[in-house]
């Protein structure tokens, strides 16, 4: 997982709330292998591509400055709905590393730890107006440093926000629960060894061939 610090950036405003991960990656894609190259084709597919595959002019990624885009401004409840892991490898895929909201579903932002993206949680009113001035100025960036939890608006002003001290330590150093247990693996080695020994009773005997 790379880690994550700090990340200036583009932001694109996504006003709608309630948007569910169904609209972040929709559920006939979810079978697909996430290291294809077109899974980011798939981040936002039915509102940002129309039936005939071309781009929806209206959708704010489809727009030229918000396309290299790396942060979401999102409005309420961002990712609620079903609890799908792939939203946020879409979004991944497509190049953002933050979310910003008010709120978020709740197993969606613990996917985001999961996966090396920062979710940021600020008040409504300021992500309201974060949202207005990406709006006002398309192509305005962002910073969202995770070591100083602070997030620099356009304007140059500082909103300081809240996250888990573990959750903030995995994804400084780029790791998740099962690259965290890899780091003890020398000593899950000597419990396993010194358990078959103490407790030789407790392990069953390995079946003969």
């Amino acid at each position: 997982m790379e880690p994550f610090t700090r990340v200036t950036a583009v932001g694109a405003p996504i006003d709608l709330a309630n948007v569910d991960t169904d609209r972040v990656i929709p559920a006939r894609f979810l079978r697909k292998d996430r290291s294809v190259p077109e899974y980011s084709s798939f981040l936002f597919h039915d509102v940002r591509f129309g039936g005939d595959g071309a781009e929806r002019p209206d959708f704010v990624l489809n727009q030229p400055p918000y396309r290299g885009a790396r942060i979401v401004v999102a409005a309420e409840n961002f990712g609620c709905g079903s609890s799908r892991e792939a939203a946020v490898w879409a979004l991944a895929a497509y190049g953002f590393r933050s979310v910003i909201a008010p709120s978020l579903g709740d197993i969606f932002h613990q996917n985001c730890f999961k996966n090396g993206l920062l979710p940021v949680i600020l008040p409504a009113d300021v992500v309201a107006q974060l949202r207005r001035r990406l709006h006002a100025e398309p192509g305005a960036t962002l910073t969202v440093d995770l070591e100083s939890q602070t997030v620099t608006a356009p304007d140059g002003a500082q909103h300081r926000f809240e996250v888990d001290a573990f959750r903030k330590e995995m994804l400084l150093t780029g790791r998740d629960e099962i690259g965290l247990t890899l780091g003890f693996e020398e000593q899950i080695r000597e419990f396993e060894a010194r358990h078959s020994t103490e407790m030789a009773w407790a392990v069953p005997p390995r079946a003969s061939t």
